[in-house]
């Protein structure tokens, strides 16, 4: 592999995680009352993305929908089945915190991989999702098509705290 190519890939993830990184500390900033600073850490975060998508793309790494989708189904399989396992294990084995998010990851990656096969299986068909709402549990990333009518299988979190995308 070309050395570009291997930054990119580097810069794709550095710009990626600024974006998530920022986005926590505009959050923190705003419960703390400074609201500007929030602004300018979102906004920042907006600019990582922008940098992040240009690398993606020069990395040529957005194919088709049903591309896009299979290499979802690939990434959130792998994360589920193989990334997060030893993850947990080692948390646990440390008595870590970490455990509960990576435990919440895990179930909802594999959630998300199933998802991702539904969307493609109607893609195949030339059609869309048939689904007018899709929900997003706020505290362990569980997504659920229509509203939800009970707590969050995963991490128990109750229907109503539930967002809609």
């Amino acid at each position: 592999m070309s050395a570009t190519k291997e930054n990119l890939k580097e810069a794709f993830a550095g710009e990626s995680q600024a974006n998530q990184k920022y986005r926590a500390f505009a959050k923190k900033a705003e419960q703390d009352g400074f609201k500007n600073i929030a602004k300018l850490f979102v906004t920042t975060a907006e600019a990582e993305r922008i940098h992040a998508e240009g690398h993606l793309k020069a990395l040529e790494a957005v194919g088709s929908t049903a591309e896009n989708l299979q290499a979802a189904i690939d990434g959130e399989t792998y994360e589920f089945e193989q990334m997060y396992p030893p993850m947990i294990e080692k948390a646990n084995d440390e008595g870590h915190k970490a455990k509960r998010m990576f435990d919440y990851a895990a179930k909802a990656e594999a959630v998300h991989a199933e998802l991702y096969s539904r969307a493609l299986e109607a893609v195949k068909q030339g059609k869309d999702l048939d689904v007018s709402e899709i929900y997003l549990c706020p505290i362990c990333g569980h997504i659920e098509i229509g509203k939800p009518e009970a707590s969050c299988p995963i991490c128990g979190a109750i229907a109503s705290k539930y967002v809609q995308i």
